[in-house]
């Protein structure tokens, strides 16, 4: 075989159309399957086989009709800076989850942004328990006097104002809770949920583990995201309280799974 048959190669000539289709991906942050199959002049079915296998090597997100770019989130931003972002939709957000609480129950909410704000909404309860691992909330719980705040120990992570590392995991195995708010940095419903720091979510799974139900509160920034952490796949979430930016695309595999998708 001389050199030009190697070149030419089937094996070639997939490499090369698979890094354009992922350069084009780059460019535009989404492709359609027809548009692909036209330009490369192969068919459908070949495209979507393109597709399947960079999406099994983490490169993209398959969609129905083509693939979106996935946006990761490797940085772990600030809470000040965080507290900026959506401010508005994770106010609903908070609201909407303290109305799936219920009197006499003992609760988690984890470190965040989003997190805070569920937080704001509990005055109104005469007996409730409240596990955090958040230094901000708790001190946001401080003047609801009818509201049990419990606090595990733990190694401040100053970016979060959070208790993480063997004492805090410690703590949260100790308690069995009714349900657990998690707040994320990514979410996927291919994927899981995820967080930057690795000691973050090795407690998250902990919590959840001890939870009879889990709650994702998060704004729809971070859908189609996957942080540097994998907290769970989204079949251990019970339910998801977001804005009506979420991607149609996830919001309609959210329901597929069975998934509570709630929307403010």
């Amino acid at each position: 075989m001389d050199k030009t048959q190697i070149e030419n190669s089937p094996s070639d000539i997939t490499f090369g159309r698979r890094a354009r289709i992922l350069e084009l991906l780059e460019e535009k942050g989404q492709v359609r399957i027809p548009e692909m199959s036209n330009l490369f002049n192969v068919s459908e079915v070949t495209i979507r086989n393109d597709l399947e296998q960079l999406e099994q090597k983490n490169l993209l997100i398959r969609t129905r009709g083509g693939a979106l770019k996935i946006q990761r989130v490797g940085i772990d931003y600030n809470l000040n800076l965080k507290s900026k972002k959506k401010r508005t939709e994770k106010e609903k957000i908070g609201v909407k989850a303290a109305e799936l609480i219920n009197e006499g129950e003992t609760i988690i909410l984890d470190s965040g942004t989003t997190t805070f704000e569920v937080a704001k909404n509990l005055g109104k309860f005469n007996d409730l328990t409240v596990i955090t691992n958040a230094l901000n909330i708790a001190g946001a719980l401080i003047d609801f006097s009818n509201i049990k705040v419990i606090v595990p120990g733990g190694t401040l992570r100053r970016n979060s104002l959070s208790l993480i590392g063997a004492i805090a995991e410690q703590s949260i195995q100790d308690y069995y809770c009714d349900k657990v708010f998690l707040g994320v940095d990514g979410i996927d419903a291919a994927h899981g949920i995820s967080t930057p720091n690795a000691e973050e979510a090795h407690l998250n799974k902990l919590m959840i583990k001890n939870s009879k139900e889990v709650i994702v509160v998060t704004d729809s920034s971070k859908f189609s995201k996957r942080s540097f952490v994998l907290i769970s796949g989204i079949e251990d979430v019970d339910t998801i309280i977001t804005d009506n930016g979420i991607p149609d695309e996830e919001y309609k595999k959210l329901i597929t799974m069975g998934k509570n998708v709630i929307i403010v």
